[in-house]
């Protein structure tokens, strides 16, 4: 590791990395303008993940193999704790990140005054289809700061294909350390949602930069993911937290209600998704009773086995249309 401090702390969670690990070390360390160290925090990987950073011997890597399995969240918080740069940049292990990236995001939050910032993303798919930018640059040159209301909003479920909890944050690591900010490591999906919801919460400002820097890489398996009560019973936990820890104003109240409001429904949703699966006729027409809205969900694509499944209740739930996937291609944020 250098002497002096170094501008950006790379934090690279990492379990069963070997096949892209390497990428994201070499993207990291490629930034230009920028002094960086790059931490990489194994949690028990089974493969070559921990041979891969020890590769990097005295290149600015610090490999921390952690003794226990304890999830993306758990592995960012001893990297955060180990980091020493000025900015923290969260860097999944199979995705990799342009050179230019960091001068770019740092020198708008500078100017800006703030302490985060976020940038687009390039979504680069293996099955040959040509990358393409999560939003288009021209909507977030129009939104120059990214309000706590807006967030919270865009991070409904159910709501959107993407929203604005895709993006990877950068943060001002003396106001991280200042408010003790960790990942809530109950979380294996949503965690890096209410870390950022958090640090806006506590005041920290988050500056937009409309270029995309971040190369989002989806692979199968990657970010598909099985979606389960107790993952969602999980979040409205992590937000009942968030809420006794922080006042909002009106506007991120709202957007607060809103989002509550649709993690019941997707919640339900599940319910009724098992009820089909089971055939259970009276569990799916009490589910559905109690939450009508659960039901509007059924519109969405669903597998061939869960579309036989719904057959026998479809006159009773009047839809013709099929259900989501939930049971494994339910699209979520990689940890």
């Amino acid at each position: 590791m250098t002497q002096t401090q170094p501008d950006v702390s790379f934090i690279i969670a990492a379990y069963n990395a070997a096949g892209t690990l390497a990428k994201a070390i070499d993207s990291a360390l490629a930034q230009r303008g920028m002094s960086v160290e790059v931490i990489v925090a194994d949690d028990c990987s089974t493969d070559e993940t921990r041979a891969v950073a020890q590769g990097y011997g005295g290149q600015n890597v610090c490999l921390l193999a952690l003794a226990r399995n304890g999830g993306p969240s758990a592995a960012r918080n001893a990297a955060i704790a180990k980091a020493s740069g000025r900015w923290l940049a969260v860097l999944d292990s199979d995705d990799t990140v342009e050179p230019d990236r960091l001068q770019r995001m740092i020198a708008r939050a500078e100017e800006a005054g703030a302490q985060i910032a976020v940038d687009n993303l390039r979504v680069i798919r293996t099955d040959g289809t040509p990358p393409e930018t999560m939003f288009t640059e021209r909507s977030l040159s129009q939104t120059p700061e990214l309000t706590l209301s807006a967030f919270i909003r865009s991070n409904a479920l159910f709501q959107t294909t993407h929203n604005f909890g895709y993006l990877k944050p950068i943060f001002q690591r003396a106001f991280i350390e200042k408010h003790a900010l960790r990942f809530d490591e109950a979380l294996k999906i949503g965690e890096d949602y209410l870390f950022l919801a958090e640090a806006m919460a506590l005041g920290g400002r988050c500056v937009m930069e409309p270029a995309a820097g971040y190369d989002y890489h989806i692979r199968e398996g990657s970010i598909s993911r099985v979606l389960a009560l107790h993952h969602i019973d999980a979040m409205i936990e992590g937000d009942k937290a968030f809420l006794r820890n922080h006042t909002l104003d009106a506007e991120a109240a709202a957007a607060q209600e809103f989002r509550t409001r649709s993690l019941r429904r997707g919640r339900a949703f599940l319910v009724l998704v098992q009820n089909i699966k089971d055939r259970s006729v009276f569990g799916a027409i009490r589910t559905a009773w109690g939450n009508p809205s659960a039901v509007a969900h059924l519109s969405m694509p669903i597998a061939a086995r869960a579309s036989r499944a719904i057959a026998p209740l479809r006159k009773l739930i009047g839809q013709q249309a099929d259900l989501t996937a939930i049971d494994g291609a339910t699209r979520s944020r990689k940890g």
